[in-house]
């Protein structure tokens, strides 16, 4: 394995604007047609990318998938398909600036927790990041301060099935491989969105199909980002870097899609990814 940061940081700065653009035009078909459908044709896309890059680093569909806990890679790829028909959702109801702001929280979450899913010890400062990272969702929703919307629970649920479907990969990650875990990822999405989106269905316009065939692509290149990004670097270096993704589709959402920045949103944000990046620089110094 190479280690080049800085080549890992610019790889990972462009995996952040590749699925920044993907959330944009998720929302935009997700406005005229239903989630799942819309998720249901990404994962056939993202399902044969991942076969192709499973055959060609293990030297065969076999050897990829062979696991000793399929039900736990089952239940990573059902999850990680589930969370994002939610994170699609809240894009809908709520915009990309405040469904990634809250949707920050997600490393806060796989912090906390850590301990009790997969036996890490979690020190005090970590726990007090964390607790400081609430406190910054709290700001962007101002629960008591005006009437609470029930649509920003939605990419606080999606963060906590992020996180679950983190720690699941970490967990898997000590009895299978990268290009294991990858392969169950996008085979179990696909056909479990297949199961439930067929009977979603809807017919698209040419130009519709032009957005849905540009988000299948946006989605594979960003997937090749990451998995050179991690192949050059340590993650460790350059997961901070994923933070601007939510710069990136707050700046789609306010430049090109009329969307607006509240100052309570960016306040909590701010402590958010604030409180995200010392838990990563806490975790990087332990290790």
């Amino acid at each position: 394995m190479q280690n080049n940061t800085r080549l890992g940081i610019i790889l990972m700065i462009a995996t952040t604007i590749v699925f920044a653009v993907q959330d944009a035009i998720s929302r935009h078909l997700s406005l005229n047609y239903n989630v799942i459908m819309v998720v249901m044709i990404r994962y056939w896309f993202f399902a044969a990318f991942v076969i192709s890059i499973a055959k060609r680093q293990s030297g065969s569909i076999t050897a990829a998938a062979a696991t000793q806990q399929p039900l736990l890679q089952i239940l990573r790829g059902a999850l990680l398909a589930l969370e994002i028909c939610v994170m699609v959702s809240g894009f809908v109801l709520l915009g990309l600036v405040e469904s990634h702001a809250i949707f920050a929280c997600y490393p806060l979450l796989i912090a906390a927790l850590s301990g009790p899913i997969l036996g890490e010890k979690v020190g005090w400062r970590r726990w007090v990041a964390i607790g400081i990272g609430f406190v910054g969702v709290l700001v962007i929703l101002q629960p008591g301060t005006t009437v609470f919307a029930p649509a920003a629970v939605i990419p606080l649920l999606s963060a906590f099935m992020f996180a679950l479907y983190g720690l699941l990969t970490r967990y898997a990650a000590r009895r299978d491989s990268a290009t294991t875990s990858f392969f169950w990822t996008g085979t179990t999405g696909a056909v479990i969105m297949t199961a439930i989106g067929i009977w979603y269905w809807e017919p698209m316009t040419g130009p519709d199909w032009g957005w849905m065939i540009t988000l299948c692509i946006t989605g594979a290149a960003g997937h090749w980002l990451l998995i050179k990004c991690y192949e050059v670097a340590e993650a460790s270096a350059v997961q901070p870097f994923a933070y601007l993704q939510m710069v990136f589709a707050s700046g789609i959402g306010i430049f090109l899609l009329g969307e607006t920045l509240r100052p309570n949103v960016a306040i909590g944000a701010a402590i958010v990814v604030s409180a995200g990046l010392f838990t990563l620089w806490r975790a990087r110094q332990q290790s």
